[in-house]
């Protein structure tokens, strides 16, 4: 099991299918965009976005990588790098792009971080 990463604001940019700004994920409520926490709890990645009950949830056996960018699906980071993790759930290549307070101008180090807490890493 990995460790807990503390819960820091930010924002969930949306799924793309493919690395496709055009085609978006829309299942397990992935469709929203929206502010709210960004924070990962030893078996998945979560982002609880603002008004809503339960948070996004990335299990870490899904995931198979991560990126920095500038875009992603569709949405430009204003300047801040995104972080985007990569993930296959039912046979799709899907990428989920995060904007993480505090990591603005270093997403790298917050992959870093990430990578540290998934076991299998």
């Amino acid at each position: 099991m990995g460790a807990a990463f503390k819960e820091t604001p930010g924002k969930y940019i949306g799924t793309e299918i493919d690395e496709k700004w055009w085609r978006r994920y829309t299942k397990e409520k992935m469709l929203a965009r929206g502010s709210g926490t960004f924070s990962c709890d030893g078996q998945a990645i979560l982002f609880h976005r603002k008004l809503t009950k339960h948070p996004i949830a990335i299990p870490f056996r899904y995931i198979v990588g991560f990126k920095v960018g500038k875009w992603h699906a569709g949405q430009w980071g204003g300047g801040a790098e995104v972080l985007k993790i990569l993930w296959k759930r039912e046979s799709q290549k899907l990428s989920s792009g995060f904007l993480v307070a505090g990591y603005e101008k270093s997403a790298g180090e917050l992959i870093r971080e990430l990578e540290a807490l998934i076991p299998s890493r």
